[in-house]
């Protein structure tokens, strides 16, 4: 199945000139979600994983089925002043900006072995500061996975040199 056929392109959004890869439209399908799912879990199912991470919003719908399939627990990754206790916080750039995000730091054991899981891979930035929280807590980023990985000029996966990824579905970005 050639999952990047249920990702809808939305030109300009949220800002001028950027080309949002919308997979809502993946999710809405049972057999695309199923199907993207299935990879993933495949890929890290003899990993040892003991926490997934993800991103808000569009990780949540993944990360937790991946918690779930995987025998693992689920920590949110959330903008400022969403999370209720004590917080390791992280600022990193945007390819349109800035943005911080934070999680709890009780939300994982010494040593876990955690799987990172974003929808997208574009500059990098929200994986790179999703591990340092990760790595701050004391756990292990055992690997990152995404739905999307933008390739080109982007040069997301460099920031991620020495971690185990995945992307189910490479879409170049032109120079």
């Amino acid at each position: 199945m050639n999952l990047e056929d249920y990702i809808r392109n939305v030109p300009d959004f949220p800002i001028k000139g950027i080309q949002f890869k919308d997979v809502t439209t993946l999710c809405k399908v049972h057999a695309s979600f199923k199907e993207s799912c299935d990879r993933l879990v495949n890929h890290f199912k003899d990993k040892g994983i003991k926490k997934v991470c993800a991103v808000e919003a569009r990780g949540y719908v993944w990360g937790g089925v991946l918690a779930y399939k995987l025998g693992a627990g689920f920590v949110l990754i959330r903008k400022p002043g969403k999370l209720p206790a004590e917080t390791f916080s992280e600022t990193y750039e945007l390819e349109y900006g800035t943005d911080t995000i934070e999680m709890h730091k009780d939300a994982i054991e010494d040593g876990e072995k955690v799987l990172l899981f974003d929808d997208l891979l574009a500059t990098g930035g929200t994986a790179k500061a999703s591990c340092n929280l990760i790595e701050k807590a004391g756990g292990s980023v055992a690997g990152i996975a995404f739905v999307i990985e933008l390739t080109g000029s982007l040069h997301g996966r460099d920031k991620l040199e020495g971690y185990d990824i995945i992307s189910l579905v490479k879409i170049p970005v032109e120079e």
